[in-house]
């Protein structure tokens, strides 16, 4: 049970006087918001935040850590840092943080990208103080306990190997970028099943990763309605004190330098289902240097998966799709800081239905780089590359991780209506030469599953 003395003040305030909070519906609307889906940006005490003040009684807040499994210089270890958040600090033990999170009616959240380790949290309004002292805590005050390592966060690391090891969509997608990257961002988001974490894993390991990840030239703090000049006051006297170098006797963090696409083929055995990724060079994220607006026009084109319920959609491969039943197919843009892949995700339990979707997905690629493409179906695509633009950078976490990706990397915000009007300028002939350009490099085909009847990428036309 909280020790009701030891809350914060406004807490207690609230505990023991319910009528001073305001009715939920209300909270936080006496002040008028702006409204804007751009953020705005600042950096106080050498931190870096932006806020997009949106009109309602919540808030959501976020940490964005430039500490993803692309920067650790070992396996696992971005995976542990996220799996610590939350947990014993200096200051509070996790059982009192939670009680409180409890009190607040507020929910928290960490996960991990191939760029970022995020930690944050849902919350009211008002409450604003309280969340961003608790997310200063964990950056600056986790206590990294052998205990917690050995019950808790490593047997989270294992299942999450488990998970990884029957999906195989997962392992192919892994594979991809393993092959098209090599390393940095090339490591897997999750460890792959056969590593031996335990031998590269430890709570001191984690808590020497967090010195570096933990910085306050590698984080941001970004909110989804708040005000900014509250978020700039709160963030300068809570993350004040964060270290700005690394701790004496660490390296800087790995993967810092500049991707480097390559290519090639793996093919992996596997007994439960199968899946094939077809992946090519794609775009960096709208705050990198190499953001190309037609990638994602291309990624529409190619599509698979139907938008429209009972139809297969204009897309390319939305009839292959919708042929074949439990066939899966998915064109996807994966935007990085300075690169990107866009890759065509092929699975189902047959394997004949899958080599048949990828001979399509490659035959249809090299028709759009010989320039067979309609007006009207580069029309319907640019205008779905578009919606899919606003409705992913729109949606919350999405964009507070984007946005403190680009902060810390760039020291950009990720601003939705300058993605969306690039976009809705782009050319037939950009993305024709789009495709034609992606056949010119090496392929990153990826195959799982029954390797005796699917296809090696060369009997597909592809090079690799």
């Amino acid at each position: 049970m909280v020790v009701r003395a030891r809350l914060p003040r406004h807490a207690i305030n609230l505990v023991q006087h319910p009528s001073l909070r305001a009715p939920a519906c209300r909270r936080g609307l006496a002040a008028p918001a702006s409204g804007s889906f751009q953020y705005q940006t600042g950096e106080v005490e050498g931190v870096k935040y932006a806020s997009r003040d949106l009109a309602g009684p919540t808030t959501t807040l976020a940490l964005v850590a430039k500490a993803g499994s692309r920067y650790q210089p070992m396996p696992g270890l971005a995976e542990g840092l996220e799996k610590y958040a939350f947990r014993n600090t200096d200051k509070r033990s996790a059982l009192r943080l939670h009680r409180e999170v409890e009190l607040f009616g507020a929910s928290l959240f960490s996960y991990h990208t191939r760029e970022s380790v995020v930690i944050g949290a849902k919350f009211f309004r008002d409450d604003l103080p309280y969340f961003v002292e608790a997310l200063g805590e964990v950056a600056t005050q986790t206590k990294y306990l052998d205990y917690e390592f050995d019950e808790l966060v490593l047997p989270q690391i294992h299942i999450a190997q488990h998970h990884q090891l029957q999906n195989p969509t997962e392992l192919a997608l892994a594979s991809a970028h393993s092959l098209a990257f090599h390393r940095g961002l090339g490591e897997p988001v999750n460890p792959i099943p056969s590593t031996p974490v335990e031998k590269y894993l430890s709570s001191d390991a984690i808590g020497a990763y967090s010195t570096l990840a933990y910085r306050k030239p590698n984080v941001a703090v970004v909110a989804n309605g708040a005000d900014l000049s509250e978020v700039r006051r709160w963030v300068g006297e809570y993350f004040g004190s964060m270290r700005m170098d690394p701790a004496p006797g660490l390296h800087p963090l790995e993967g810092d330098e500049q991707a480097k696409y390559y290519g090639g083929e793996e093919r992996i055995a596997h007994s439960s289902s199968n899946a094939m990724v077809i992946a090519f060079p794609g775009s960096s994220s709208l705050t990198g240097g190499f953001y190309r607006p037609e990638i994602a026009v291309l990624a529409a084109l190619l599509g698979g998966r139907s938008a429209i319920k009972w139809s297969p959609g204009f897309s390319l491969l939305g009839q292959d799709a919708a042929t074949h039943s439990k066939l899966n197919i998915e064109t996807k843009s994966a935007i990085y800081s300075d690169a990107g892949l866009l890759h065509i995700n092929i699975s189902g339990p047959s394997a004949t239905a899958v080599t048949d979707a990828a001979a399509s997905a490659a035959t249809k690629l090299k028709d759009l780089a010989a320039g067979k493409l309609s007006s009207e179906l580069f029309n319907k695509a640019r205008a779905r590359a578009r919606f899919q633009e606003l409705e992913y950078g729109q949606a919350v976490l999405a964009g507070l991780e984007l946005t403190g990706a680009g902060l810390v990397r760039s020291n950009q915000a990720y601003q939705l209506d300058e993605s969306a009007d690039r976009i809705e300028k782009v050319t037939e002939k950009q993305v024709k030469d789009a495709a034609k350009g992606m056949l010119e490099f090496k392929a990153s085909v990826s195959t799982v599953g029954d390797l005796w009847q699917l296809p090696y990428a060369e009997e597909l036309g592809l090079k690799v």
